[in-house]
């Protein structure tokens, strides 16, 4: 499809509101029930612009990425109301969209009195695809949305261009880890003791750690066993348009839920022994590394 052809296509999108949302269950293991879905988006499945990356992208080039996200927030808003889910709803906003001069204040204030979902379910989840400088407007745009009872959500921790700097300026209530340090960690040391650093900066900042990207149980066991609660990934759900409301059809049936793993356990084993082989001279590189020094 040419570049003409998609600028044809995401207007027809923006012109109908021909976007699907899908909802991913965000899963807290100690309570066993879902704290919240991300609402996702999918374009029209018979064109290009279904990928969202696509659609983004072309919504971006065509200066039209505001319109897209309030349409895909409505639409995400419309449907949460409509299967009346209860847990939270994680709505994706990009940085630059707060910042535009086009964006007008309230509307999804607005669309929440809309379809009746109260402000306080609503979590305001950043994902940062371009730089961000501006952190003083931001903060600014921000803390008009806390007033009005949202929560703040930083996505993609370690994978955007300034998010631990974002992370300190914004001091978001939840974090979510990219899923490049999830992916593998049950066997990777230096995934873990990343991740370990991520939560202790958490704790100082007062935010809920989120792992997304979870694909394997021994991921899962592993992040468990790191006392990390909030998970989410397509062993606990793929995205879906009507999703269950169940965290219990979600999560594998460990048999030792919410107990230390067993020396036994080959996850447990290959945690400790890479730990005690590899994590001293780790914790001493991190000492002195950007990410402690950041906070």
């Amino acid at each position: 499809m040419t570049v003409t052809e998609q600028l044809s296509t995401l207007d027809s999108i923006l012109a109908h509101g021909s976007v699907t949302s899908l909802f991913q269950p965000i899963v807290s293991l100690s309570e066993r029930l879902i704290l919240g879905y991300e609402a996702l988006t999918r374009g029209p499945s018979n064109t290009s612009l279904h990928s969202p990356i696509n659609l983004l992208a072309a919504a971006r080039h065509a200066g039209r990425l505001n319109e897209l996200e309030m349409t895909c927030r409505e639409n995400a808003c419309r449907r949460y109301s409509q299967q009346q889910l209860q847990s939270k709803l994680f709505l994706n906003v990009s940085p630059e969209t707060l910042l535009d001069a086009k964006h007008k204040p309230g509307r999804t204030l607005e669309l929440l009195h809309q379809y009746g979902i109260s402000a306080d379910k609503v979590v305001i989840e950043l994902t940062e695809q371009t730089p961000t400088d501006d952190f003083e407007l931001l903060r600014a745009a921000l803390h008009h949305y806390r007033d009005m009872g949202f929560s703040i959500a930083l996505d993609d921790l370690g994978a955007g261009y300034s998010s631990l700097r974002m992370w300190s300026e914004l001091r978001p209530d939840y974090v979510k880890i990219d899923r490049y340090f999830i992916d593998g960690l049950h066997r990777d040391a230096v995934k873990r003791e990343f991740v370990e650093s991520i939560m202790k900066i958490a704790r100082a900042s007062q935010a809920q750690v989120i792992a997304e990207g979870i694909e394997l149980s021994e991921e899962l066991h592993v992040l468990s066993d790191m006392g990390i609660d909030l998970v989410q990934g397509y062993l606990l759900g793929r995205p879906e348009e009507e999703p269950s409301a169940s965290a219990s059809l979600r999560l594998p049936n460990f048999e030792n839920h919410g107990k230390p793993l067993g020396d036994d356990h080959p996850a447990w084993a290959l945690w400790h022994s890479s730990k005690a082989r590899s994590f001293p001279s780790i914790r001493a590189a991190c000492c002195n590394c950007s990410i402690n020094r950041q906070f």
